[in-house]
Parts: structure tokens; sequence; C-alpha cells
């Protein structure tokens, strides 16, 4: 008897140990930025977000101090992570949808139909379009239909836009409130072809994203290759098989990379037709630098992934494998580059990692923030949006931890979208990165949406069969290349990209991708690989002397 009561009491020692340990958490709600002492009544703010969790931790802490110190009231922060702003999208479009459908039934007492639920959120309605497809979009537009969350917080324009575009996302007064920030010397318009702000006041850029390569030095002078700063670089032969890549049809952040080596072959060889033939139409020479940009684009996409190691779906495998010496370099968005550089300094003592966005070979977009329709805490989302735009808030992203008003734990290392942040000279003995001034580029890739920005898909679609699908022929046909000294005639049946030439991508390959009949894409899918197959074979044989 005495044994089995020992056993007992230890079992439920073991149970309630843990329990009786546990610090006492914040009431209220708690979560990454729960202010101390925020009790019951503390507001709610439900925010959307891609971020990661250092972001959360310290936007949370910041906001929840800024709003007690304006306003003397405790606020937490509900943060909803339901992925990647792919996944954002399909949440938001299946909440609000629902939404409106009860909308519409319940307090409209009209009956649900397919035209009502492909119509309430379209932004671009035919001309003929039915009324019910008007009156669904006209209800909803006028409505206060929400799904239950404040703010969207961090993504890419293009999400924003389609969001903007569908009604989602709404004005929320702040560029009426705050003229001041919006101006070419704090918060440009436009930078570079880069919108950083609704005209409409739907969405503000907060922060900062450009594109570069990020390296594991060791492992660059194992190889005896010299740190590559352009995208030229990474096609270095001896670099076959040490360089890390996502796949751009699964990020978007890479997608948009591998767009920004477009452009840039696409800038460049504008300008030097423009050198050489003056006299010549704007609009013609446009038109065939627009043309042998993307072939010379695809190219040394087609290069760096003859070189690539493996091709990965999440954008942030790359920089950890640099970082652990897995790959001598990789694709990254800059923040995920500078954020491993940080954390082997501060882990490892050593400077092994570094990332650099090549000159002239990226632009910098933004990642906004917005209020979503509906919002049920109104007030205090407008609030957090004036925060992260305020400087208090544009200091968190590029301040050191511990600096005066800067981040208490996490060094997010990225650019804030202030153009003042950067002119202030007190800042520099806080800043992350003071070096770096995305304003104060001396050269500089201009974005030109009409160039690629209809293509979008289509690029990552070509990317995908000519590099991905096809990888292990590309890369044997590369190393034979390699092996044969570069001959030529291989390295030109290698390369010959006619198949997915630009006019291909506005038609054959745009129609494939649009049809409502999704084995119309996957047919030429098959197709193109297997073409490319058969080149990549034929370049193999032709560097090995065979015929």
């Amino acid at each position: 008897m005495t044994k089995r009561f020992v056993l007992i009491a230890a079992l439920a020692l073991i149970i309630g140990l843990p329990f009786w340990l546990r610090p006492k958490e914040n009431a209220g709600g708690g979560g990454a930025g729960s202010p101390a002492g925020a009790g019951p009544l503390a507001e709610v703010l439900v925010v959307i977000t891609p971020h990661n969790e250092a972001i959360r931790h310290e936007f949370g802490r910041g906001f929840a101090e800024w709003h007690r110190e304006r306003t003397g009231r405790c606020v937490v922060i509900d943060w909803r992570v339901v992925g990647g702003t792919s996944e954002i999208a399909r949440f938001l479009e299946g909440e609000y949808g629902a939404a409106f459908e009860l909308h519409w039934r319940r307090d409209l007492g009209r009956a649900w139909s397919a035209e009502a639920r492909a119509a309430f959120h379209n932004g671009r309605l035919p001309a003929d379009a039915s009324a019910v497809e008007r009156e669904a979009r006209a209800a909803f537009l006028v409505s206060e239909v929400g799904c239950g969350i404040d703010v969207f917080f961090g993504g890419g324009t293009y999400d924003f836009e389609r969001q903007a575009r569908a009604g989602r996302i709404v004005d929320s007064g702040v560029l009426r409130a705050h003229p001041e920030w919006f101006r070419e010397e704090v918060i440009p318009r436009v930078f570079a072809g880069e919108e950083y702000w609704d005209g409409e006041g739907r969405w503000f850029g907060t922060v900062l994203s450009s594109y570069g390569i990020v390296v594991n030095f060791d492992a660059l002078a194992r190889l005896g290759v010299p740190w590559p700063r352009q995208w030229e670089d990474l096609r270095n032969a001896r670099l076959a098989g040490e360089i890390a890549l996502a796949d751009p049809t699964k990020s978007g952040s890479i997608a948009k990379a591998f767009e920004n080596v477009i452009q840039q072959q696409m800038q460049r060889r504008f300008v030097a037709l423009r050198a050489a033939r003056e006299d010549a139409g704007g609009g013609a020479l446009e038109a065939r630098a627009v043309r042998e940009g993307w072939l010379e684009g695809l190219r040394l996409v087609q290069g760096i992934g003859a070189n690539s190691r493996y091709f990965t779906d999440s954008s942030q495998k790359p920089p950890v494998d640099v970082a652990q010496g897995d790959s001598a370099a990789g694709l990254c968005i800059d923040f995920y580059g500078r954020q491993q550089e940080e954390a082997v300094a501060r882990r490892a003592g050593s400077a092994r990692v570094g990332f650099v966005s090549p000159a002239g070979g990226s632009v910098a977009s933004v990642d906004p923030v917005a209020l979503l329709r509906g919002a049920p805490h109104r007030e205090t989302a407008v609030l957090f949006i004036e925060y992260v735009l305020s400087m208090e808030g544009q200091k968190l992203w590029n301040f050191k931890p511990g600096a005066p008003g800067g981040p208490r734990q996490y060094a997010l290392r990225r650019l804030p979208v202030r153009r003042d942040f950067y002119e202030r000279p007190e800042f520099s003995a806080w800043r992350s990165d003071p070096e770096v001034s995305p304003y104060g580029q001396g050269e500089q890739l201009v974005y030109r949406a009409a160039w690629t920005g209809g293509l979008f898909r289509e690029m990552a679609f070509v990317i995908r069969v000519m590099c991905l699908d096809t990888h292990p022929e590309l890369v044997r046909a590369w190393r034979a290349i390699i092996e044969a000294g570069m001959p030529a005639e291989a390295l030109a049946a290698m390369q010959d990209l006619s198949a997915v030439d630009y006019d291909a991508a506005r038609t054959r390959i745009k129609q494939a991708l649009a049809s409502r009949n999704r084995a119309d894409e996957i047919r030429l899918a098959d197709e193109l690989a297997h073409a490319f197959r058969r080149q990549y074979r034929a370049a193999e044989r032709l560097a090995r002397g065979k015929n």
C-alpha cells in the first residue's frame, strides 16, 4: 500500500510541478509584445502577417509601449500567422467570401448565386456584367463585411494591389492625417519604378526589400573564387554545384530576384543600343532591347541554375545552407542574408557569412501595411499603421538591439522606407547597417513594369522548365562543357532559348497559363521540358566530341 501511495504521489508531483513552477503570464492574452500588467481590459489588435517571430516580437512590444504612452491604455497584438503571402491571400479570400455570402443572404435578403460569388470581389468587372454582378460588387464596397482581422502587415506590393483591387483593404485615413510623411523627401510615391504607397491611401510601404547574394567566405576560399558581387559572377564555372536556389514558382521573393536579373540585362541592352544608334526611334530600340535582354537574362539564369546544388521550395533554406557551409553562395532577399550574417557573428563570433546586393542589379520594393475592410478594432488599427510609419517604428527595422528607441532583443537588419531616416547623422552609431543607403545608390536599376510586370508568372514558368524540371540534364551538359574548355558549339546548343523567347512568353506561354483547363499548362510544361532535355543531351554530346 505504501509503495503504491509513493508511486501515485511521485506521479502527481511530476504532472503538477511544471504548472507550479510556470511563471505567471500577463493577463489579457500575452504573446509577443504583450505589455507587463496588461489586464483583461487591455485592447486587442488582430494582425495577419508573413513576418517572422523576431519582427512580431519587436513590433508587438514597441507598439504596446508607444500606444500606452500616447493613449494611456494597454494593447495586446493577436498575431495571425497562416503562412506566406500566398496562403494569406487564400485565407482572406475564403473568409471574406463566407462573410459576404452571410451578409448577402441575411442582411440583404438576396439569393446567393455563382454570379454574386464571382463578382463581389472582382475589381475588373467587364462592361457587360449582369445586374446581379454589379449589385454584388457595389454591395460589398459599401459594406463593413469583415473577417475578424484588423491589419495586413508585410508581403509585397503585388499582394496588396490584389487585395486593394478586390476591395478587401480600405482607406485608413492615414494619407490625409499625415500629408507630411508622403512627400518625395520622406516616403516618395514612386522610386526607381517601384510604387511605395497607394494613391488612394489603401496601403503604405513600411520597409524596403532588395535582393542579392549571400556567401560563405570559407567556402569561397576553398574554391578559389572571389566574392561574387554581381549576378554574372554566379555563372563562374568554379561554383558548379555550389549555388543554393529556391523555386521561383514557389517563392515570390526569388521570382522577383530573377526578374531583377532579367530587367538589368534589358536595361543594359537599352543603354547600349541608344548609345550606338542615337538617331533611331526610341520605341523600336526599346522593343529590341526588351527582347534581346529577355534572352540574355534567361541565359544568365540558366547558367546560375546549371551551377546550382538544388532548387528548394523554401526561400529561407539557401541562406541557412550557405551559413552552414553546405553551399558557397545563394540568392535571397536582403534581410534573410543579413540575418544569417548577424546570427553567425553573434553565435559563433565569425565573419564567415556576407551579403551583397549587386550594384545596379536590384530594385528596392516595399513591404506594405493596410487596414482590412470591416476591421473590428479600427481605431487601434489606424494607430498601428501610424506607428510603423512613424520614426519610432522605423527605428526598429535597422537599429541595433539596445539602442535608444531600437529593438530590445533582435537585430532585424532591414531597411526603413523613410528617406529621412538615412539623412539623420546621429542615427549612424545606432544603425546595424550604417553603410547602406538605398536612396543613394550610384548605379540604379529602374524597374519598368511594362517590360516584365505582365510576364511575372510566365517568367517563373520558363525558369522552372528550363532549370528545375531538367536539372540533371542541365548540370551534366554544363559540366561536360566546363571539362571540354567551353566549346562554343556546345555552349550555343545549351543556350538556345528560341522556344521561350519574349514573344513566346507573351503569346503561347501566357495563353496556356491563363487557360481554364489546367491540362493546357501541364501539356506545355511537359513539351518544353522534353525539348530542353533533348537540347541539353545534344550539348553534352557536342562537348564530349560525340555526334
